[in-house]
């Protein structure tokens, strides 16, 4: 049972922070991160501002998907330590005030774990149901359906010599997909829960939830799955009312039916904001943001979105029309070794040009976004990415520590690490890393400190009322948050111009506004009725609610 009993919205106004275990720190010197590195790592993460560590797979698996071919969902990876470290972490991180959610990949298994395994050896075993199999070849049309890993399969479905029948799989062949209708299943993935529960875990991020909600081959239909994610949620309310699923559903519109009426998900990755994000700081226009929050599903009480710029996969542009997509392509990644699947395999820094300005620019708008934000590791000192390497894994290098061998992630010989470091240009460790921008008060990594500090002092963004501020100029983002007595509201110039800009507000509330954070002068700048802003500039106002 959670020891933070108090607080059962904790995670409205929850700093997520995303790291792999295999790639933050190696304590031991064998060249591979591991979870007593994470445990060395606390303390630099509390005090950057983090309240909740998200864990991806740490589980024993063959390791041909990053972690997610999950071959024991009850035991670590013997590379990265034992259940007495993790057991450890858990306590050490809530000595600091952070939760830790685990990724649960309940839509499918490695092809070594041992029910698949079991299924292979004896095709009549009762593990068979657990999976979905097929005995007739796929049609053409069945051969095609969409899959999450459609740059490298053509089908999701995979003829299995010694079964005789075909098994599906949304993800890679070697991941077949678990049967969500089938109630062994489910009581499968409810132990799984309980087990890491126990542990002391705040809550899991749910691996690909909209795949999970396929019936594709199943004698079933949508309601059946939708059921199925609402039996998960009161088992995770009855075992801690305060642990909380973080689901994955790239689209928000479909997403927006895992919410349920507040009884499946407490919160989604909103990832069309995302990608209008940098649709809007391209083209400098706060049109895109505004009408992708406008056009999120709303929401629930008790649920949220959970906001980011950037994270271990690919930026996901599918959001966008084609042809604002192929313009962003075109200025985000112009060479084809930086684009994969859905989108752009590259860091938030590299992404932004490298202009301190913009990222800062990028981060404020990020804090101030309804929702829970969400760090991706690195990206707090501006680390960038190796598009040389396969696929995500350009984005999934190992964490720059100091500018000491290897990065300061591992004594081991650089042949030996799990990843290689970047240690070639403007991105590489001994100019980029944790140990030289602590020291140096103006980093990117100190700004940002203060700027979640600034964050976790406002509860009005994560409880208020969100509501765009009309502007007269197309380039100035501005919204406002109402909670209780407090209001705030954002301003941000997605110009590399100076702009004057007249607020949608009341001349008693242009006069009661005062400044708390931003890169302006201390003072607000008004001429007549309307606001100066510096280029990239970012403003955080208080002021009186409306009377």
């Amino acid at each position: 049972m959670s020891l933070f009993l108090s607080d059962t919205n904790w995670y409205r106004n929850a700093i997520i922070y995303s790291l792999d275990v295999e790639t933050f720190r190696d304590s031991d010197g064998d060249g591979v991160g591991d979870l007593v590195g994470v445990i060395q790592s606390l303390d630099y993460l509390a005090n950057l501002g983090v309240t909740c560590l998200w864990l991806r797979p740490f589980y024993p698996s063959p390791d041909r998907d990053d972690g997610y071919d999950v071959a024991d969902f009850y035991g670590v990876e013997p590379r990265f330590g034992s259940l007495g470290d993790f057991v450890e972490l858990v306590r050490q991180a809530r000595m600091r005030g952070i939760r830790i959610l685990v990724d649960l990949v309940m839509q499918h298994t490695s092809d070594q774990h041992p029910w698949f395994q079991a299924v292979a050896r004896d095709p009549s075993s009762t593990f068979r149901d657990y999976y979905v199999w097929r005995e007739r070849p796929p049609s053409v049309d069945e051969r095609a359906a969409p899959s999450n890993r459609g740059d490298h399969d053509q089908t999701i479905w995979t003829y299995h010599e010694q079964v005789g029948a075909y098994y599906r799989h949304r993800s890679y062949p070697f991941e077949p997909d678990l049967n969500p209708m089938n109630p062994a299943v489910r009581q499968e993935i409810l132990k799984v829960m309980g087990f890491w529960l126990e542990l002391g875990v705040a809550g899991f991020r749910l691996d690909a939830v909209p795949f999970v909600a396929d019936t594709t081959g199943l004698d079933a239909q949508l309601d059946d799955s939708l059921a199925y994610l609402r039996e998960m949620r009161a088992f995770l309310a009855r075992r801690d009312p305060t642990a909380v699923f973080l689901a994955e559903a790239d689209d928000p519109v479909e997403g927006g039916q895992f919410y349920g009426d507040g009884d499946q998900m407490h919160l989604i990755f909103n990832s069309a904001l995302a990608a209008n994000v940098f649709l809007g700081l391209v083209k400098r226009e706060a049109a895109p943001i505004i009408r992708a929050l406008e056009e999120s599903t709303p929401l629930p009480i008790g649920c949220g979105w959970a906001t980011f710029l950037r994270n271990h996969d690919e930026l996901n542009l599918t959001a966008v029309g084609d042809d604002d997509r192929q313009m962003l392509l075109n200025a985000i990644a112009p060479q084809p070794d930086m684009r994969y699947g859905r989108g752009v395999k590259r860091r938030l820094a590299p992404l932004l040009g490298g202009d301190r300005r913009r990222l800062e620019l990028a981060y404020s708008i990020l804090l101030t976004l309804p929702g829970s934000p969400v760090l991706y590791y690195g990206d707090e000192i501006g680390m960038g990415d190796n598009v040389a390497l396969e696929d995500r894994a350009s984005v999934r290098t190992p964490m720059q520590w100091s500018g000491g061998a290897n990065g300061g992630f591992s004594t081991a010989d650089s042949q030996r690490l799990t990843a290689p470091v970047i240690n070639r240009g403007a991105y590489r460790y001994r100019s980029v890393n944790v140990a030289d921008q602590q020291r140096d008060p103006g980093s990117l990594l100190n700004w940002l400190e203060r700027a979640i500090r600034q964050r976790r002092d406002r509860p009005e963004i994560g409880n208020g009322i969100w509501r765009a501020v009309e502007t007269d100029q197309p380039q100035v983002l501005a919204y406002s948050y109402q909670w209780q007595v407090r209001r705030l509201t954002a301003v941000h110039n997605l110009s590399d111009r100076p702009v004057t800009v007249r607020l949608g507000v009341s001349p008693n509330e242009r006069r009661a506004m005062t400044p708390i954070f931003g890169n302006d002068d201390a003072e607000l700048r008004w001429k007549g009725q309307s606001l100066e802003l510096g280029p990239y500039a970012y403003r955080w106002i208080s002021s009186p609610p409306a009377s």
